[in-house]
């Protein structure tokens, strides 16, 4: 018995010792590198006939055109398909660190829309704007956007991350 307790308090010690506090973790500073060189991966005409269409059904709305976003968006947007296509599964996982990283760059809005299985701009637009969420991001107050899109080789799939934002 006497074994049990000893060992059950360098259990909790050890514990209390390892774990962090509140003060630890706000201190640090959040490093939202990514490499830039993935936005080369993105099926660049696909987004621009995306961006094209979207630009579109914002203006029969009198809603300003969205521009294409810098590099760095489209680089995370890229980053998220490739999670996507790693896993075959549409998501917004860790939405919440591609939203801290384009604050970090000075957006002050960020919303996302993402698909899977359409094989030209009209068919994908067409379905986020059947969707309440999607079509929100499509009409929201977004300035700029950065794509995702690609191909999946394995299931000839395309798969699509479009990030907004306001800046």
């Amino acid at each position: 018995m006497k074994l049990l307790k000893t060992t059950l308090f360098t259990f909790l010690l050890l514990i209390t010792v390892a774990s962090c506090s509140k003060d630890d973790l706000e201190n640090e500073t959040a490093d939202f590198t990514i490499d830039l060189a993935l936005a080369e991966q993105n099926d660049t005409q696909f987004a621009k006939n995306v961006l094209v269409l979207v630009n579109q059904h914002r203006a029969t709305l009198g809603i300003d055109a969205i521009l294409l976003g810098t590099q760095f968006s489209t680089a995370y947007a890229v980053d998220h398909t490739n999670y996507m296509i790693d896993i075959s599964q549409i998501n917004h996982d860790n939405f919440g660190i591609r939203t801290a990283a384009m604050r970090s760059v000075g957006a002050n809005e960020v919303g996302e829309n993402v698909a899977y299985g359409y094989n030209t701009a009209e068919a994908v637009v067409n379905a986020w704007l059947n969707s309440t969420s999607h079509r929100a991001n499509i009409e929201g107050n977004f300035s700029h956007s950065g794509f995702g899109i690609k191909l999946c080789e394995q299931t000839n799939t395309y798969y699509f991350t479009q990030l907004f934002y306001n800046i």
